[in-house]
């Protein structure tokens, strides 16, 4: 190879999008059950943290883009885990909302974090090493942006 920096294995990027795209398939298995993705459990969390929200302040805080947030809530309003409703200043406003299906899942799917990271320190990675991985992750995005 000409060019020692165009090595896959020296690429950062490469490594994290491996990574992104391997934990997301990890979660998959749990989420099964719930007929949900790794995507709408994103959304579900923004909701259980703070209820009847704009779409806008969804794709803000998950930082993904409406074209990909709006199917996503069609799909999970067809479930029955949320519904959508015009703003009442703004009728071009969507206020997502989450439905008692949707409150309920909370309580199924709780434990799903610590099984994960449970699984994750049973093959080779320390609860400390998983622990730092946050911050460090926070200050590359922050970079990022």
């Amino acid at each position: 190879m000409a060019y020692d920096q165009l090595k896959l294995d020296n690429q950062l990027c490469f490594r994290l999008y491996t990574a992104a795209r391997l934990i997301t398939a990890c979660y998959t298995p749990f989420f099964k059950d719930f007929g949900i993705t790794y995507p709408q459990y994103l959304v579900l969390m923004t909701l259980w943290e703070k209820d009847d929200r704009l779409i806008g302040d969804i794709t803000e805080t998950l930082k993904l883009e409406t074209n990909t947030i709006t199917p996503l809530i069609q799909r999970m309003e067809k479930q029955g885990l949320v519904v959508r409703r015009k703003g009442q200043t703004d009728s071009r406003q969507k206020i997502v909302s989450l439905t008692e299906k949707g409150w309920q899942l909370q309580e199924q799917v709780k434990d799903i974090p610590e099984c994960l990271v449970n699984n994750l320190a049973n093959n080779g990675l320390s609860i400390e090493e998983l622990s730092g991985l946050a911050p460090l992750l926070d200050k590359l995005i922050d970079a990022i942006q």
